[in-house]
């Protein structure tokens, strides 16, 4: 369990951030920050996830057998924000990844050092796990949270249906 203060000027916030691993009583507050965090992308109405896809995403982070884990940030008893990742293999190394899938704060807690927080817990889990950095991708338009990042490599994604 990481706590850090946000209190000051700067966050605006009285209470202790606690970035931890989600627990499964989180769920009916895990659920709003994932609909938050999907509407950001234009999946919700018509272009909304199916349940499904959430039922298994949550149940995957309790899943001993998945590679899948999520952290959340709570303050208050208020979640404040979630970050989704996961190991993998690669062919260029013998160790791991860690890819930072999703990473989500509630508009209220936005500059305030809540994403930095999930991205700093992310990398201690890294560690723990012999990874030596984490990565993860971001739209190009998403420019506030850009400002948060802090090395892009340069590479260009690629997609293709099959």
């Amino acid at each position: 369990m990481r706590v850090a203060p946000i209190t000051g000027a700067r966050s605006g916030m009285s209470d202790q951030l606690t970035v931890r691993s989600v627990a499964r009583q989180d769920y009916d507050r895990w659920l709003p920050l994932w609909d938050g965090y999907n509407a950001f992308y234009d999946r919700s109405g018509a272009t909304a996830l199916a349940p499904e896809i959430t039922a298994m995403t949550w149940s995957r982070f309790f899943d001993a057998y998945e590679p899948v884990h999520a952290l959340v940030a709570e303050s208050g008893g208020q979640l404040l924000g979630l970050t989704h990742y996961l190991f993998h293999r690669s062919t260029i190394a013998i160790g791991p990844n860690c890819y930072l899938q999703d990473l989500f704060t509630v508009e209220s807690a936005r500059g305030k050092g809540v994403g930095r927080a999930l991205i700093d817990g992310v990398c201690e889990r890294a560690k723990l796990a012999g990874v030596p950095r984490i990565y993860w991708l971001t739209h190009q338009t998403n420019v506030t949270a850009m400002q948060l990042y802090a090395e892009q490599p340069g590479f260009v994604v690629y997609r293709k249906p099959c």
